[in-house]
């Protein structure tokens, strides 16, 4: 079983700062109202919440690929390593050191699994010889992919696609990952293992993530501290341990107990412990 030390971002340097957001659609559909989080040096931070609650567009968000959708950040700011960013080009913030892994393992299919790993260096200006070593060490931590770095990506399983993905963002040297999904569609050992690797990466490479998670239980089993969405808003944050132990939490996103309510929001008991800054 994964251990993390149970890290408060508010007592630790920051790397993300997701300062009271507000994202609209179209200039009329306003899916993010007011969130807020941010993501510790070296840390791993979940960002929970069912199909539609906002974790998606919350990572589009930061790593500025609203645009391609039609979406604004029109309200709040978004900082990383101490910088703001969200007017920046994707390009730009993958060369700061932020890069997403999008839903839905993207792959390039017709290009080889080692083709695809390359890619991810796109941005980098340190030579060929730099580039090799840490294909290299990618294959250390993805042996699946050492096995399959000439077969074409689109003929690899679910699980080899999510591990190149991963490791195609880590060839560009990032500093932070964020990560959609990891686990849709994948058989709970392939799930294991691949959180495993975030985990692994996280305490060799010293890369934060950021992850956004259907899978609660999963997810705040790695987690350092977590966050909860529900249509657009943080209704809940806290250290994954506490989250976890959570009696709401357990009912409406761990599936311990049974309940009559339908919402995390309406819950009678819940006091809110973060009030979000105008």
């Amino acid at each position: 079983m994964a251990s993390a030390v149970q890290m408060n971002p508010q007592e630790s340097e920051t790397v993300l700062a997701v300062n009271n957001i507000e994202v609209v659609y179209d200039h009329v559909i306003l899916v993010l109202k007011g969130v807020s989080l941010t993501v510790p040096k070296g840390g791993i931070v979940a960002l929970l919440g069912a199909n539609g609650a906002g974790k998606t567009t919350t990572l589009k968000a930061i790593s500025n690929l609203l645009h391609a959708e039609r979406g604004e950040v029109t309200k709040g700011s978004i900082e990383f390593q101490g910088k703001r960013v969200d007017r920046l080009s994707p390009n730009e913030l993958v060369r700061r050191g932020c890069i997403q892994v999008l839903e839905g393992r993207h792959c390039f299919g017709h290009l080889t699994i080692e083709e695809n790993l390359l890619t991810g260096a796109f941005t980098r200006r340190d030579g060929n010889a730099a580039i090799r070593r840490d294909l290299e060490a990618i294959y250390e931590y993805f042996p699946r992919l050492k096995q399959r770095r000439g077969s074409l990506a689109g003929y690899t399983s679910g699980g080899e696609q999510q591990m190149c993905a991963i490791g195609r963002a880590m060839m560009s040297r990032p500093s932070m990952i964020l990560l959609d999904e990891p686990s849709m569609g994948l058989a709970p050992q392939i799930v294991e293992e691949i959180f495993e690797i975030v985990r692994v990466l996280n305490a060799s490479e010293g890369v934060s993530f950021l992850l956004a998670e259907q899978n609660t239980n999963m997810a705040l089993k790695y987690a350092t501290y977590g966050y909860i969405l529900e249509t657009g808003r943080v209704v809940m944050d806290g250290p994954a341990l506490a989250l976890r132990e959570n009696e709401d939490v357990k009912e409406f996103y761990l599936g311990v107990s049974e309940g009559d309510r339908k919402s995390f929001r309406a819950v009678k008991s819940y006091k809110r412990r973060k009030r979000w800054l105008a």
